[in-house]
């Protein structure tokens, strides 16, 4: 059957229609709607006075325009464009990405591969008796994440990490509520935590105390004492902390915290150094979230869809986000278990859709099947084997130690910002810069489980190499990259989104 259409009638009402034969065309669209196409693409009078019966639009008229701007591209070009912009940008499957504390790690595809399986596009309104799977997968992830963290009950609802603090710190108010101490308003923040705890808590309705580090980076004891008051609501720790040291005192620091009524909480951000070994459960914390990205490979959000479960101890069961998931406690005619959405008794209610990001919860329920115990306690060996292994490396000064998944190098009498710019010149990613502010001009360094001796010996050639340049060769880096030096400060508070935008 062929498409005789008159010629010279492409973009016309015949694009809008279903050839039937004989040169004749079934609508696809009404009169009326057609009319709508015609005004929408610059034909006919417009389009921000009628909507083809008379009536007046109902946009004002600032946000109606005759014609619909589009860049005009054949396909080729855009193809290329895309390319060569992909082989521009630096990311995870390019080379290493050691930003220390935000912990970059390889993305590995078998769990794209599992999230795009056809069986995973289940809608969350569908009813519960037709997604049992879906909640057999979510009650099972939960039963990992508690048994890898030491906790007894876990929200998968946080959409990330910060999210999950947030919600730590709500769960946490709302226990001291619910038991008549709605007086505690002070959170404990030590300066060597991941850096977003003092936001959360200050977010959290609470004054931060801030607790300084010891001659050895980590908790003064001496000075917790002094901060602890039945105020106190919670400390907030990483443990390890974001130099990379283990808080040897821990036991010892969660008796003082229990001991005013407050309770020990947990950042995830370093859980990659301890899986398989340590659990925070038996460590004396309280609440706990988990960074996904960080510890089981799932995408980082980078401001888009993440993951950030919360865990807690029996005592705090009651007061997480609504759902969670349970066995409903009968079996199915084919004697499978039944799974069933719940509602906490003292939920602090809903605090994402439905049961959070579904398909990052799938990728990380996928790597911790995949590697198992055994893995997973492989994969912190090997983080904190190659954080070691570079920082031996680097001639930059290094302090404290020993280190577990990561370590903070001192820049010196350079610029750390400067030293990050020239690293790009010599094809690695550089470290994070200027923080934790204990150690001058840090470059805080992260190299992960993923990369192999090879990749660390460039790694820490790139460092040395900088580390003997002067500083006019600094402060003129990069000069090997497609962007020299961009003002980040104008790019955070007023990006450019539209190419139209290039010509001003």
């Amino acid at each position: 059957m062929s498409d005789d259409r008159p010629a010279g009638e492409a973009n016309s009402r015949y694009d809008q229609a279903r050839y039937i034969e004989n040169g004749e065309y079934e609508p696809l669209l009404s009169e009326k709607d057609l009319t709508r196409v015609e005004i929408g693409s610059g034909e006919g009078d417009g389009g921000d006075e009628s909507d083809g019966d008379g009536d007046d639009s109902p946009l004002p008229d600032d946000l109606t325009r005759d014609t619909l701007e589009l860049p005009e591209l054949s396909e080729p070009e855009l193809a290329r464009h895309y390319t060569r912009l992909s082989q521009m940008i630096y990311g995870i499957d390019s080379g290493p990405y050691p930003l220390g504390s935000c912990t970059m790690k390889y993305n590995p595809k078998f769990t794209e591969d599992v999230a795009a399986l056809p069986s995973a596009a289940v809608h969350p309104d569908r009813s519960e008796g037709s997604v049992q799977g879906t909640l057999e997968l979510l009650y099972r992830l939960q039963d990992y994440l508690g048994r890898i963290g030491g906790m007894d009950a876990v929200t998968l609802q946080p959409p990330a990490g910060a999210a999950g603090e947030f919600v730590g710190i709500r769960v946490a108010a709302a226990y001291h509520e619910h038991n008549g101490e709605g007086h505690r308003d002070e959170v404990i923040v030590p300066e060597s935590a991941h850096g977003t705890n003092f936001a959360s808590a200050a977010l959290g309705g609470y004054d931060v105390v801030s607790l300084p580090s010891d001659d050895e980076g980590r908790v003064d004891l001496e000075a917790l004492e002094a901060a602890l008051s039945e105020n106190t609501a919670a400390l907030m720790l990483t443990n390890p902390n974001t130099l990379g040291l283990f808080e040897r005192d821990i036991t010892e620091i969660a008796e003082m915290v229990h001991d005013v009524g407050g309770l020990l909480y947990y950042d995830g951000a370093n859980l990659n150094a301890l899986l398989g070994r340590a659990r925070p459960g038996d460590m004396g914390f309280d609440v706990m979230h988990y960074n996904v990205h960080k510890t089981f490979a799932t995408p980082h959000g980078g401001g888009g869809p993440g993951a950030g479960p919360v865990g807690v101890v029996d005592d705090l069961a009651p007061f997480l986000p609504a759902p969670r998931v349970r066995e409903r406690g009968e079996e199915s005619t084919s004697g499978d278990p039944i799974y069933e959405r719940f509602e906490p008794e003292h939920t602090i209610g809903k605090v994402h859709g439905f049961d959070g990001n579904w398909l990052v919860l799938v990728k990380a329920f996928a790597y911790i099947a995949r590697l198992g115990d055994e893995g997973l306690a492989d994969a912190s060996a090997s983080a904190v084997l190659n954080a070691n292994y570079l920082a031996e490396q680097v001639e930059y000064d290094v302090p404290y130690g020993p280190f577990h998944h990561e370590f903070v190098a001192s820049a010196g009498e350079q610029d750390a910002a400067d030293v990050a710019k020239r690293m790009l010149d010599y094809g690695v990613h550089p470290p994070t810069t200027k923080w934790p502010e204990i150690v001058p001009e840090a470059l805080m360094t992260e190299p992960t489980e993923v990369e192999s001796k090879d990749t660390l010996d460039r790694l820490a050639a790139a460092f040395n190499a900088v580390a003997g340049e002067d500083t006019e060769t600094l402060e003129d880096a990069p000069e090997r990259t497609t962007a020299r030096r961009i003002d980040q400060t104008s790019a955070a508070r007023t990006p450019r989104l539209s190419w139209q935008s290039l010509s001003e």
